[in-house]
């Protein structure tokens, strides 16, 4: 023995016989915590001890968000937003060889013992005493007092900061500092956390809380990423190696096979090696036979990874990664969801919400299907695209939400990718909007309606040469400015007001207009939800042409309008989701559309009576018509050259806009095919099966009611038949594709910005 080997084991001794005396102290301190005992010295630890805080503040781990949509009647889930990936799960939700692996391996004496592995706690303590790192002795109670104390730094600091990032850090070191002072605050806690909850309870909130290697947290969330299965259906040799993580998550993980580190590329070697031990400890339990110790450990380790996707992406699998942007947009810019756009983020990433939405899973497959069939992703050497979006009546609900191209958030050359909805507006991840064309002209009826004119009055349709002076706008001052006006088609030298809608003749909702003030025509549009798409680049722009269509609008705003319309009026604005709950199950307030008087029952009521002509032979949107016998409201409307298309619909149960048209330039569609088809007649093949779909899925809907006569008016000369079903939009010769009055490219970004489209 050396001279300086001699007092350290009389040095161990002595810490032995300390520490001994300590963990007898220890011990009586679990039993009765208050309990006084002899010596000056020891009461006054007895007391230091009781003088911990005994409370800890247990929060809410974040958890991860779901939507879901319906297929069928069944609840789909389309996407999942997590800052940590985890869903918490009743106990009887996770298998029993679960549950059996954890405490056989972590903590056999669990169920037993009181908030306190006394005996590993000595071992520990006596190691550290001869010279090691403070060790082990944690029970299960323990491991989950440390691991709520972790996510309390991660939760009370904002992890988006610098200053957050290290105070979280900071944080982080004092509740994993290798003190015995931690070691005791630790076990304080334990005392109090055993006090309040069950063994059952403290099981299966370890098992929801502890983390599995990089974003995976909780045994649910680890389950389907590294089996794909839920947590009630893990197998043995499954269980045992995620037990077997959990002892070193970074190192033991299981979703890097060709990471050569700490063995994982010799068949994790490492992981196994623990997955068998665990194996043992559960055997040594009596919980598992010696044949199934002796398979398991046999057993090479078999991830079937999973991904999670984080966002977005994975709602493309059901064409639904736009309406899934458009949700996620909605609570992030919803005051119920909290104060700011971080706290609403921070509910949806780490509240642990179940987001029931509109999304009609089938209805959207099948409109996806007739876009994709008509527009491809891309077109070479044209910007173009196509949309679809399908709103309820009465309700607000959006029921479908599509477009021609993939969904994708990562910046990319792919002309086909892009994560701008064309169907919504800027502020929810949309576009500027486009040019609505002709769909407008239902404003201009029902403005028309309500100054007392008649659908069966007579206007002329021979002048295309109008000043602005001729036009009344009590809203602005205008210029004196021309605008010529053309039709795509030869038209009479007057009509009804009922055929001109129905034919869409130019000239005749221009004469219409000078006989009306511009600035009612706006309410009257502002009334059904009209608004620009993107007010920074586009404002609404009260001026002659509009009356045509020269605002951006989004498509879902079309379709809101028109459902207003089929709907006595009443317009909704439209809602993306039902219904949400917590982690807990408990319901949270939504937003809830909000339905207004848009116009007069009876202005409707006339408007439909006209709108009802578009689809019908003669019409501008017959060969849209499924011809099932449903009665539709329908508006075309084409610009300048058919650069921008729509089909605006609804019967009283859905409503639909369709959009196919630039991007940005000004190619015109009239001249253009696609996969062989005119592009002016692209909107009409994929509607016709749209429409189809809809009315299906919605079994019918019920005729519109019959105007006031005096909305009618009396026919003072036959009606001139209207042009060859499908003809051309005639408001395609406006002659203005710009609202404000110096022409422009039609659907483009303004002043050529790009970005916004």
């Amino acid at each position: 023995m050396t001279s300086r080997t001699a007092p350290r084991i009389i040095g161990a001794l002595i810490g032995f016989v300390g520490l001994s005396v300590v963990a007898g102290l220890l011990a009586a301190m679990l039993v009765v915590p208050s309990l006084s005992v002899a010596g000056e010295g020891l009461v006054t630890a007895a007391d230091t001890f009781n003088a911990l805080p005994s409370y800890l503040k247990i929060t809410q781990p974040a958890q991860a968000s779901a939507i879901y949509a319906k297929q069928g009647k069944q609840d789909v889930k389309i996407a999942t937003f997590y800052v940590q990936n985890r869903t918490d799960v009743a106990l009887d939700q996770i298998s029993k060889v679960m549950t059996q692996a954890a405490v056989d391996t972590e903590d056999p004496r669990f169920y037993k013992e009181g908030a306190i592995d006394v005996q590993g706690t000595v071992r520990g303590a006596l190691a550290t005493t001869l010279g090691h790192d403070v060790q082990g002795g944690s029970s299960i109670t323990q491991q989950y007092v440390k691991n709520v104390l972790v996510q309390r730094c991660a939760q009370e600091y904002d992890l988006n900061t610098p200053a957050g990032k290290v105070d979280a850090n900071k944080c982080y070191d004092q509740v994993t500092a290798t003190t015995p002072a931690r070691k005791l605050r630790e076990m304080r806690y334990a005392i109090g956390v055993q006090k309040k909850y069950s063994k059952d309870d403290i099981l299966r909130s370890y098992l929801n809380l502890v983390g599995f290697g990089g974003t995976i947290y909780g045994i649910q969330a680890a389950s389907e990423y590294y089996f794909g299965v839920p947590a009630k259906s893990l197998s043995l040799v499954q269980a045992a190696t995620l037990t077997a993580i959990i002892n070193n998550p970074a190192n033991l993980r299981i979703d890097h096979p060709s990471d050569a580190k700490n063995g994982k590329a010799n068949g994790y070697a490492l992981t196994k090696a623990r997955r068998d031990y665990v194996l043992r400890s559960m055997h040594k339990a009596g919980d598992i036979t010696a044949a199934q110790l002796n398979e398991g450990q046999r057993t090479p380790i078999q991830p079937r990874i999973t991904q999670q996707s984080n966002g977005c992406a994975s709602a493309a699998k059901y064409d639904a990664g736009y309406f899934c942007k458009y949700v996620e947009l909605s609570i992030a810019s919803d005051p119920s969801f909290g104060k700011t756009a971080a706290d609403r983020i921070a509910t949806l990433t780490e509240g642990g919400l179940s987001i029931h939405t509109t999304l009609n899973l089938d209805l959207q497959k099948t409109s996806q299907q007739a876009v994709s069939a008509y527009m491809p992703t891309s077109v070479p050497g044209m910007n173009v695209g196509a949309s679809s979006t399908a709103v309820e009546p009465g309700s607000g609900r959006i029921i479908t939400m599509v477009q021609n191209t993939t969904f994708n958030e990562v910046k990319t050359s792919d002309p086909g990718s892009t994560s701008v909805n064309y169907n919504s507006d800027y502020s929810l991840g949309g576009s500027q909007g486009f040019q609505t064309g002709s769909s407008f002209k239902a404003f201009t009826l029902a403005a028309w309606l309500e100054a007392g004119h008649t659908l069966n009055q007579t206007v002329s349709t021979t002048e295309h040469h109008f000043m602005d002076a001729e036009f009344t706008n009590s809203c602005v001052g205008m210029a004196n400015d021309p605008w010529p006006v053309s039709n795509a088609d030869p038209a009479p030298a007057s009509m009804t007001v009922l055929a001109a809608t129905a034919d869409s003749v130019n000239t005749a909702f221009a004469q219409m207009g000078k006989q009306l003030d511009l600035c009612n025509i706006k309410d009257v549009a502002y009334g059904m939800g009209i608004h620009p798409a993107d007010p920074a680049a586009n404002g609404f722009t009260i001026v002659p042409p509009m009356i045509l269509g020269t605002n951006y609008i989004a498509p879902l705003t079309m379709a809101t309008a028109y459902a207003g319309m089929a709907n006595h009026g009443v317009v909704c604005t439209p809602i993306a989701i039902d219904s949400i709950t917590d982690a807990t199950g408990k319901s949270l307030p939504v937003s809830k559309t909000k339905c207004t008087q848009g116009m007069p029952q009876d202005i409707a009521a006339g408007v439909d009576y006209a709108l009802q002509n578009v689809l019908k032979p003669g019409g501008t949107g017959a060969n849209a018509n499924p011809n099932d016998g449903v009665p539709i409201i329908a508006k075309t409307g084409t610009t300048d050259a058919a650069v921008q298309n729509w089909l605006v619909t609804s019967t009283t149960r859905i409503a639909q806009a369709t959009w196919v048209g630039n991007i940005s330039g000004k190619v015109g569609f009239y001249n253009a095919y696609v996969n062989g088809v005119n592009g002016y007649q692209l909107k009409f093949g994929m509607d016709k099966i749209i429409i189809a779909a809809l009315n299906a899925a919605y079994h019918g809907g019920d005729a519109f009611p019959a105007p006031p006569q005096s909305e009618i008016g009396y026919v003072q000369r036959p009606v001139i038949k209207g042009h060859s079903s499908g003809s051309k939009d005639s408001d395609s010769k406006s002659g203005k594709t710009s609202g404000t009055n110096s022409g422009g490219i039609s659907g483009g970004p303004k002043n050529g910005t790009p970005g916004k489209q």
